[in-house]
């Protein structure tokens, strides 16, 4: 029973550490090339930048599923045997 407790544990740090660093990495490489192709064609800025807040509320709500998904498994743990 406490290795599938520490396996959880585990787990959820994992979901959460991983899912945090992928989607700042996905930020980062959006940010960048939103300046970049702002200061190649500024006319377009207000476009780009609408797409660009659009796409980081998906890559940040993808990696907030993922947060709740392990918050799940800490906290009503699916894995865990009732009285045994």
């Amino acid at each position: 029973m406490d290795l599938v407790l520490s396996f959880v544990a585990l787990a959820t740090g994992l979901i959460i550490g991983l899912g945090a660093i992928g989607a700042c990495i996905g930020i980062g490489l959006m940010g960048g090339k939103y300046i970049e192709a702002s200061a190649r064609q500024p006319e377009l800025m207000n476009v780009l930048q609408t797409k660009m807040f659009l796409l980081a509320g998906l890559i940040d709500a993808a990696f907030l599923i993922g947060v709740g998904i392990a918050m799940m498994f800490a906290f009503a743990n699916p894995f865990q045997v009732v009285g045994g």
